[in-house]
């Protein structure tokens, strides 16, 4: 139950080979031994990352790669993982081509299952990071159902996004259980409710984890039924500081016992 987290919450700070070392000690000193790498600067050299990492005593857990990239040059993806000594590769969404009609979701399947065949003959594995609009109907089922129904679990794998999941009005708890030994990595962000313009119609907003209304002890024990590895906490809009949102999620976690 190893915390991780998502570098996409820091993103800001994670553009110069400068920042990127000074915001991975932050990191590490928060307590957390293990990264996401995902939007840091494209000029910093994968060496650099990899010694900056191991600098602050930081494990690379899997990555979030382009789609372009995965496609085109697989084998430089392949040879940044062993680098990294980074055995899961996750993309952060589909294209969005793919995502109006049944047949754009099942092409993209077809494609994802070909790209995690060929990570996976390099001893790699391949996840898919949903958002909420992938709970749009086509033919009475969601985009999200085709697409795991459609790829093989040899080759993609989930990486199940708590609050995106709430927020298409999918079930993180029977999803996760439904991803069970086929999700590495699964990416904590809470829900909260807050008020809009108008009274009546508050809006929906990522929280640190824990202090939203999702069920954590369920999502926790249904993480621990799915084996899954590693627990990414990412925030992609934090009320202030980032690094005090990873903190607190930090904090309320290992309250939760993880760690």
């Amino acid at each position: 139950m190893t915390l991780a987290a998502q570098l996409y919450t820091i993103r800001d700070h994670t553009q110069t080979t400068d920042d990127f070392a000074t915001s991975m000690k932050k990191i590490s000193d928060i307590g957390y031994t293990t990264v996401q790498v995902s939007a840091i600067g494209g000029d910093i050299p994968h060496e650099d990352v990899k010694q900056i990492c191991d600098d602050s005593g930081l494990k690379i857990c899997n990555t979030h790669i382009a789609y372009d990239t995965l496609l085109n040059d697989i084998d430089a993806v392949i040879a940044q993982h062993e680098l990294w000594d980074t055995k899961h590769v996750a993309i952060g969404s589909m294209p969005n081509e793919f995502r109006t009609d049944e047949a754009g979701y099942r092409k993209f399947a077809e494609i994802a299952n070909g790209i995690g065949e060929k990570l996976a003959d390099a001893g790699l594995t391949f996840s898919y990071h949903n958002h909420s609009f992938e709970f749009m109907r086509f033919n009475g089922t969601t985009g999200l159902d085709i697409l795991y129904n459609e790829t093989n679990p040899e080759f993609v794998q989930a990486e199940i996004d708590t609050y995106w999941i709430q927020h298409g009005g999918g079930d993180p708890i029977a999803w996760i259980d439904r991803m069970a030994n086929r999700m590495p990595v699964v990416h904590l962000k809470d829900l909260v409710m807050m008020p809009g313009d108008d009274p009546w119609k508050p809006v929906q907003a990522m929280a640190e984890v824990g202090e939203g209304n999702l069920n954590w002890r369920g999502i926790i024990d249904a993480c621990q039924r799915a084996k899954v590895e590693y627990y990414a906490v990412e925030q992609d809009i934090c009320p202030g500081d980032p690094f005090e949102s990873l903190a607190i999620s930090y904090k309320n976690l290992v309250a939760m016992g993880l760690q």
